[in-house]
């Protein structure tokens, strides 16, 4: 089945077309873009009035399988990842067992290929267990379909583990993703440590414990070489040393959540536990910074950390209550509000951190580019559309979200996965 989409704006990360065009999708691979296309049998969709990117990309969520289905499952991960315009999205292996081998990584990709609406890649942890002892067989994992490596949740604290996972990561050519918190200096740290945490009574977790895995792991990559991705940026600090291992040459990558530029602290007064994440929400000057990184490129993509839980999880003291929140649905909403209609990113700087550098980072071919020969994924946007975020628009399992009742600006109306309509808002 052919599918032919009329009258598309155009926005790669690399130039917004002024024109619209047509762009014919056959056998899920883009054949031809032009002016005007005719196709006889094929399934139309106008896209007039709104814009048409490449598939959006995010490289971090968590999908709670296998072990905590009770809080999201494939299937309605990539349920709630579609509907947000996602087509691709990688998941972190901190679940129940760990994802630290071939078996438990075939086993997503079987589950997600029967569910046949979006790719769900699972990223396979660095250390066994994520115990911080002893490396996974990388190259028996690669083979098994995962492209990279976390103990998201936990850092690699074990700095000399971290060295032979980073010459590991390179000769199998795997990317590693380093979730940044010294848990010695974060101590259990329940909320940004500052103000707010004082007033508040809450166990404060010092901007410091990021910053500290941020630099050691600088340190370790220009003295090896290799690659290291910094997961979830959330301090002025952080940002700050990766700009300046940037400027030097160093090979470092990074990413910035929609809630670590949308929120500051003063939102964990309402003792909202949907409002407990892990990088905390920092202060305003952290959140600007975060801002200041997407706009001048030191942070190369916006992911969500989309982290579901169920209403019984949250329903506890704060100090006691799991980090997250769920994120796939809100994240083009709240970055065309925050960033895109504010003027801090263009439509095609965004498309760049929401597609376009995923893709390389984690080496996706054929992805996040709308050009002749790569795959049919598309994801179709009213930038204009206003909208409220509620409970019951939300698809995804777990509802721990803190932005209902947000109004945003920029909605997705399609996303078309493989040249097939998967999502689309009617």
């Amino acid at each position: 089945m052919s599918l032919l989409i009329k009258s598309a704006r155009i926005v790669n990360a690399n130039k917004e077309e002024k024109k619209t065009q047509d762009i014919l999708i056959e056998k899920g691979k883009i054949t031809k873009i032009a002016a005007s296309i005719k196709k006889d049998g094929a399934k139309t969709f106008d896209a007039k009035g709104l814009i048409v990117t490449p598939g959006l990309i995010d490289i971090h969520v968590h999908f709670r399988t296998p072990g905590q289905e009770y809080k999201e499952t494939i299937e309605t991960g990539a349920r709630a990842a579609v509907k947000g315009g996602f087509t691709t999205v990688m998941c972190m292996p901190n679940t129940q067992p760990v994802i630290d081998n071939a078996a438990i990584v075939e086993s997503i990709i079987d589950e997600a290929k029967a569910v046949g609406i979006c790719n769900v890649i699972p990223i396979a942890a660095i250390s066994r267990g994520q115990k911080d002892e002893e490396l996974v067989d990388m190259y028996e994992i690669k083979k098994a379909g995962a492209l990279a490596l976390s103990d998201d949740g936990k850092s690699v604290v074990n700095s000399q583990l971290m060295r032979m996972a980073i010459q590991y990561a390179d000769q199998a050519g795997m990317v590693l993703l380093q979730h940044c918190e010294d848990p010695l200096v974060s101590a259990g740290g329940a909320m940004n440590e500052g103000e707010n945490s004082t007033r508040l009574g809450i166990k404060g977790d010092p901007g410091i414990s990021e910053s500290i895995i941020v630099g050691r792991d600088i340190e370790l990559v220009n003295y090896l070489g290799g690659h290291v991705h910094f997961c979830h940026m959330s301090t002025k600090r952080s940002i700050e040393l990766i700009r300046m291992a940037k400027a030097q040459g160093i090979n470092v990558t990074a990413e910035a959540c929609p809630h670590h530029f949308t929120l500051t602290d003063d939102a964990v007064q309402s003792f909202d536990t949907s409002t407990k994440v892990n990088p905390p929400l920092r202060t305003g000057e952290d959140v600007e910074a975060v801002k200041e990184g997407i706009k001048d490129g030191t942070i190369d993509c916006i992911v969500t950390d989309h982290a579901p839980h169920s209403a019984e999880d949250k329903e506890v003291d704060f100090q006691h209550a799991p980090f997250g929140m769920i994120g796939l649905e809100t994240s083009v909403g709240l970055t065309m509000t925050e960033l895109v209609h504010k003027g801090v990113i263009s439509l095609s700087q965004m498309v760049d951190k929401m597609s376009t550098a995923q893709a390389k980072i984690v080496g996706l071919e054929n992805k996040g580019q709308i050009k002749e020969g790569f795959d049919g994924d598309i994801t179709v946007i009213d930038p204009d559309q206003e909208w409220e975020v509620t409970e019951t628009d939300t698809v995804s399992k777990s509802k721990n979200t803190p932005f209902f009742g947000y109004n945003l600006k920029g909605r997705v109306k399609a996303t078309i996965f493989a040249g097939k309509m998967v999502f689309e808002d009617v």
